[in-house]
């Protein structure tokens, strides 16, 4: 039985993911929280190995099927190895991205199968499902505003078309799975994100008086 707290972080390129989580894994540090911050694609070094092929823009012929599948394999070796353990320790397990990525990308944006995509995500999660996913909505030029400057991996040179795709979606699922998620503005200033994001996390894992 899981004893730790499962919590994933969704948005699109430029919605403040990594900010968000480093300043909640300060605040569980703080509070002697024990946790694991990770990421997808990524996590143990198999999964490390996917994702450079996966965001690599030499790679631009990959297939969507190819893409849909090396997720998946870095995913189930990211759960398996890293996720599920912690969960097991009692340990809040923080990470950026997870399968609802998937639906989003390669669902909506590269308009893969729903039901194949279920069936794998099943089979690669182990069954394992997120107690809390924080999606950080933002509309899309205004994401794309914020990373102009940096190194843009495969996924991030999509066209912004393809990434608006990936943002409704998002909400979509949010309508869907409305007990699970929680939808934050971000276009808000990162403090006040960051408080709301950690009420509603030590909310969950039981931390009244911190």
């Amino acid at each position: 039985m899981m004893k730790g707290k499962f919590i994933t972080f969704e948005g699109v390129e430029g919605s403040g993911k990594s900010t968000q989580i480093k300043l909640l894994s300060a605040e569980l540090s703080r509070c002697g929280i024990p946790f694991l911050c990770t990421r997808e694609p990524g996590g143990p070094a198999i999964s490390e190995e996917i994702r450079r092929i996966l965001l690599n823009p030499v790679f631009s012929a990959m297939l969507p099927r190819t893409e849909l599948l090396l997720y998946m394999a870095s995913r189930c070796q990211h759960t398996g190895e890293w996720i599920i353990p912690a969960l097991v320790d009692g340990k809040t397990v923080l990470c950026d991205r997870y399968y609802d990525s998937t639906f989003a990308y390669q669902g909506a944006a590269r308009n893969l199968n729903h039901d194949s995509i279920e069936f794998l995500t099943n089979l690669a999660t182990f069954g394992t499902v997120p107690d809390l996913t924080i999606l950080l909505d933002l509309p899309v030029d205004k994401g794309r505003e914020r990373i102009k400057d940096r190194y843009l991996d495969r996924l991030e040179q999509e066209n912004p078309d393809f990434h608006e795709k990936v943002r409704q979606q998002y909400l979509v699922l949010a309508a869907q799975n409305g007990t699970r998620y929680l939808v934050v503005d971000a276009g808000r200033d990162i403090l006040s994100l960051h408080l709301d994001i950690c009420t509603a996390v030590l909310k969950l894992i039981g931390v009244t008086d911190v």
